[in-house]
């Protein structure tokens, strides 16, 4: 018999009519961000909500699985089989990285079209902040425009503050030899950090529409680099078969009318993020920001029926469908309709499920087990799961059978027994969690009242782990910590035209030196340099005299340190 190929209001249709609810249990009250995922340790509790995701709806893309008769009942499954899709991508890396270093593999992701831009609107924003406050102490000081070269040693001393942790910016510049950390000064002064800190810009403001326009956008300030990265990330790797959504919080206390809490997360309040990631490495291979309960969430070829939740879970997904590939969610966005709908579309699914779900079999809820039992039904592709261990268990599955497989517990001496799925969903769901993790010692965390910056920083981290994954996976012969990784990128970016420093520096070679001044520059016509040997002492002085044949043309004064 020939396959048969649905358009996507034929699937919906069909879809529609298998459920009870076939009319709608879109809640329009419903708000995601007073849900949070929740990791499956099945000794944890999992939260029951009554609120409810709408049916799913089909898109715009072809649906190539065959649908059979009308729908089943929830039937006692006789462990067969799903059919399930063939994976058809090719994982790994798109481009050519061969002989890459790891500021290389960075610049895959920050490349000279979104570092030009940064600087152009950088430069644009300095001049709109002068010209309309021309009194102000910042406009006095004469803007100096910013280059990308400058831009990216800003970037590196950025990066370098998530490694180095030090109580506030100014300490990074000190003098003291208790606390001082050289590099900082001998790469950029602290004024013209702060500045450049002070005028990072990604969007000209001139143009925002303002927020009774339709088109308003919450997000304007750093739209540009969301665009560049999410088709960035996407580009330049294809992830393995299994891969999951899951959010990301990013530290966030200021005010802000998209702000979430949720008490689960590690830093609690933040701006949420939703991503896709791949199971086994953690690579973010899409992302989106949460804007807000009433922002308008509609992607393209997203059916109109679907829910907030199953439109996130297509919005990501979207690229990746028809390709067999196999998607783990948590209970905030796994549904019945969603999965039998993801399923047309050759993507299987397997997740946690609240037990009041629309569609999830009531028969089966209503099933009292001992602890380490399960239970399951089936109606067609779709497989349901409850498993007791402290707490009652929910899955939904289009992926596995019902068979119970023998898995060691932390803790306990004797092997205890779990459905097959279980175990799966515990492997590969961890990959959003698995990116936090790798991130969240070297997150760099300064107060600020622009919430822009720090989402823009944190993406441009995550930039960073993506370039790390992909050195990995090009270098698989080679151990590199993600630290040891970012000190290479931190010292490419530092010497990009001159060999690194070594770690100890003669101060004087056998050759005879003289003392000269400090030539002008463009910005200051007597410049001035601090003293190496003042600040050796614990001394803080500044000098017009300089040595240009010592390592590093260290600033001298004129007399007994130059003698030294």
């Amino acid at each position: 018999m020939s396959e048969r190929v649905y358009s996507a209001e034929e699937a919906y249709a069909i879809l529609a009519s298998e459920s009870e609810a076939s009319a709608s249990d879109s809640d329009p009250d419903f708000d995601p961000a007073n849900c949070s995922e929740t990791s499956l340790d099945t000794s944890s509790t999992l939260a029951d909500v009554s609120s409810e995701v709408s049916d799913a709806d089909p898109g715009s893309p072809p649906a190539s699985r065959r649908r059979t008769a009308p729908a089943e009942e929830w039937v006692v499954p006789h462990r067969q089989r799903p059919d399930i899709p063939p994976f058809t991508a090719n994982p790994g890396i798109n481009i050519d990285v061969a002989g890459f270093t790891a500021t290389q593999f960075l610049q895959v992701f920050m490349g000279d079209d979104l570092l030009g831009h940064i600087v152009a609107q950088s430069n644009l924003y300095a001049h709109q902040h002068c010209a309309a406050k021309p009194d102000s102490y910042l406009a006095r000081q004469q803007w100096i425009p910013l280059d990308v070269p400058e831009f990216l040693k800003f970037w590196a001393l950025t990066m370098l503050m998530g490694i180095i942790k030090k109580p506030s910016i100014r300490s990074y510049w000190s003098s003291s030899p208790i606390c001082s950390t050289p590099i900082y000064p001998q790469s950029m002064s602290r004024r013209r950090y702060e500045n450049i800190l002070r005028f990072m810009h990604f969007s000209d403001n001139s143009l925002c529409p303002p927020r009774e326009h339709p088109h308003f956008d919450r997000l304007y300030k750093i739209r540009p680099l969301i665009t560049h990265f999410a088709a960035r990330f996407a580009e330049a790797y294809t992830p393995g078969r299994n891969i999951c959504v899951d959010e990301s919080l990013m530290k966030y206390k200021g005010r802000l009318g998209f702000k979430q809490y949720i008490p689960s997360k590690r830093s609690r309040y933040g701006v949420k993020v939703y991503k896709l990631c791949d199971s086994e490495s953690g690579y973010t291979q899409a992302f989106r920001v949460y804007e807000g309960k009433d922002s308008s969430l509609d992607p393209p070829g997203c059916p109109e029926h679907m829910g907030t939740s199953g439109k996130i879970v297509w919005d990501l997904l979207f690229p990746l469908m028809n390709k067999g590939y196999h998607l783990y969610v948590d209970n905030f966005y796994t549904s019945v309709p969603l999965f039998k709908l993801l399923y047309c579309f050759d993507t299987a699914a397997c997740g946690t499920v609240r037990k009041n779900r629309v569609g999830f079999p009531a028969q089966l809820v209503r099933t009292r087990l001992k602890r380490g039992e399960t239970s399951a039904l089936r109606q067609e592709e779709l497989l349901a799961v409850k498993y007791r261990d402290k707490k009652d268990v929910y899955l939904l599955s289009t992926i596995h059978t019902e068979r119970s497989v023998e898995v060691s517990v932390r803790g306990r001496a004797e092997r205890i027994r779990k459905p097959v799925c279980i175990k799966a969903y515990n492997r590969h769901m961890g990959g959003v969690d698995l990116a936090d993790q790798l991130l969240q010692p070297y997150q760099i965390m300064r107060k600020s009242r622009a919430w822009y910056k720090k989402v823009a920083i944190y993406l441009m981290q995550i930039a960073t782990h993506n370039a790390f994954l992909q050195s990995k996976k090009a270098n698989p012969g080679v151990t590199l910590s993600f630290l040891q990784f970012q000190l290479q990128v931190i010292s490419g970016l530092l010497y990009q035209d001159a060999p690194a420093p070594r770690a100890v520096m003669g101060d004087r070679v056998g050759a005879t030196h003289f003392i000269y001044k400090i030539p002008p520059t463009e910005g200051k016509q007597k410049p001035q340099k601090r003293c190496r040997v003042c600040f050796k002492r614990g001394q803080r002085r500044d000098t017009i005299f300089y040595c240009p044949e010592c390592p590093g043309q260290p600033g001298l004064c004129l007399g007994d340190c130059f003698k030294l």
